[in-house]
Formats: structure tokens, C-alpha cells, sequence
């Protein structure tokens, strides 16, 4: 079985944020595409069925659990269905819950992908354990149905963090029993260079900061959008791993993400007839 190794939101190798993708003619079992996953110890590994040469079914799991968007595996799949898999400049993704993603390859090969809006909300309490887990002064606390989005006054904030993980771990496990859904955290300031800067954690779910987090700028470039009165935005994620998100508001609450990929690997894996 054939395998990807892409490092994605980034020109370059050894930045950005990595995924596998595997491309698949039927799903395999779910335990084996989590054993595959876990095996792997990416952020995400995503397997795409193919329908046909323009359209896809697409799913992303974590080394501990299934996900149920993830951006930057997203941007990886479709660079290598763009690559290897389809002649066609334009794909469809149809995602579970969230509809249909569309996709663009550009000249210059950026790719251009279509979701959903998350909007977050502002709230005015929030849980003393997201407090107790973060070390610098907190301006604002916004949600949505993927994470805690925390304010904060600078970059050099974001950037010198250093989570108690163990805490934002706990946090999310609490999440899961009280809504039903895991919130993870990321957090975000006015860039200087760019429009906005994030970080993201996500232990609840094996991943103590995530590079770059395509799924969570559905969030988080609409609302600097609205701080800063602009449509279209660039932004920065990461610390030891950066990358880059081209995002655009469009209309009827969709957003368009873009970035640009890099293939690490391509690899074959064995799996037992047990499985």
C-alpha cells in the first residue's frame, strides 16, 4: 500500500506541518486505519477513497482517535491527488458532517481549498482551568465546536507560551464528558509581519501543539477579519515548525484557505492478511 509523507503550509521541507496520506479504491477497517495512524505518529494521517477522478472521500485520524476536520491533511491530499492521482485543476472533497470542500490547484501550484466558516464566540466565563494552564495575560476567550481561541496582547506572547499540557490535557477530557465534543486550544495575536499569528495544542488527542492548523483558521481569520476590517489575510502558525495561510472570506460563510506543499516521502507499507 502505497504512502505520502507531505509537509504542508510551507515551501519547504521540515517545515509546516506534516501528514501521510493514503489513497484508497475502499475504506479500510477504521481499527486499521487508527493502528496506521498511531504507527505513523503524525498529527494526522489522512486516507482519501477515491469516487472519481474528481471527487473524493476524505478522513483524518490522529494517532489516538478520528478527527473531524483537519486543514493541513487536507492541503497534503490534495497536492498528491494533484500530483499522481488526477490531470483535473479542480477536486471535490465530500467530508462527513461538513459538506463539500472544493479545491484548486493554482498555476504556480498553491492550492486553494473551499470550507465552511466555524465562527467562534466571545465568552464572557470560561473554565479557571484554561486560565491555570496558560502563563501570559489572557485579552479575550472566544469558542467554537473545535477549540478554545485565547487572545493575547503580542507575539511575543504567542510565541513564548509554554502550556502546562498536562492541564489543557485534562481540559479537554473534560470537554468530552460535559459537550459531547473535544476542545482543544489555540492561541492568537495581531502579527507584525503577517496579519495574525496562533499556536495550537490539542494533548486530549496525542498532539501537544500542532504546527499548523488549517481547520482552526476557519475560526480564527474571520475574526481578525472583523478586528481589522480586512477580507483577505495572511497568517502564521507555529514555533519550532512555521507555516503559512493564505485566507480569503468569501460568501455564504465560507472561507478559502491556501497554501503551498512539500513532498518528504512516498513510501510502501505491509500490513498483515490478519488485518
Amino acid at each position: 500500500m502505497k504512502m505520502y509523507q507531505v509537509d504542508a503550509f510551507t515551501h519547504s521541507l521540515f517545515a509546516g506541518n506534516a501528514a501521510a496520506v493514503i489513497v484508497l479504491e475502499n475504506w479500510l477497517d477504521d481499527d486499521l486505519m487508527q493502528k496506521i495512524a498511531l504507527e505513523n505518529n503524525l498529527s494526522e494521517t489522512a486516507f482519501v477513497k477515491k469516487i472519481d477522478t474528481t471527487h473524493f472521500e476524505i478522513r483524518w485520524f490522529t494517532p489516538e482517535a478520528e478527527v473531524a476536520f483537519c486543514g493541513h491533511a487536507t492541503l497534503a491530499s490534495a497536492f498528491v491527488l494533484f500530483r499522481d492521482y488526477t490531470s483535473a485543476h479542480n477536486i471535490e472533497f465530500m467530508v462527513k458532517d461538513l459538506g463539500t470542500f472544493y479545491v484548486t490547484q493554482q498555476p504556480d501550484h498553491k492550492i486553494s481549498m473551499n470550507f465552511p466558516i466555524r465562527r467562534a464566540e466571545k465568552l464572557n466565563e470560561y473554565p479557571a482551568l484554561l486560565m491555570e494552564a496558560l502563563s501570559k495575560p489572557i485579552q479575550a476567550v472566544y469558542v467554537n465546536q473545535q477549540a478554545y481561541i485565547v487572545e493575547y496582547a503580542s507575539v511575543d506572547d504567542v510565541m513564548n507560551e509554554s502550556p502546562n499540557f498536562e492541564k489543557l490535557k485534562l481540559l479537554g477530557q473534560q470537554a468530552l464528558q460535559t459537550q459531547h465534543a473535544l476542545l482543544d486550544v489555540a492561541i492568537t495575536a495581531k502579527g507584525d509581519d503577517v496579519d495574525c499569528v496562533s499556536r495550537y495544542f490539542a494533548p486530549a488527542i496525542g498532539i501537544n501543539e500542532d504546527p499548523v492548523t488549517g481547520s482552526i483558521h476557519t475560526a480564527i481569520a474571520p475574526l481578525w477579519a472583523e478586528k481589522l476590517n480586512k477580507s483577505v489575510l495572511t497568517a502564521k502558525q507555529g514555533k519550532a515548525r512555521q507555516g503559512t495561510l493564505f485566507c480569503k472570506m468569501l460568501d455564504q460563510e465560507r472561507i478559502e484557505i491556501s497554501g503551498y506543499a512539500k513532498l518528504y516521502m512516498v513510501a510502501e507499507i505491509f500490513v498483515d492478511s490478519e488485518f
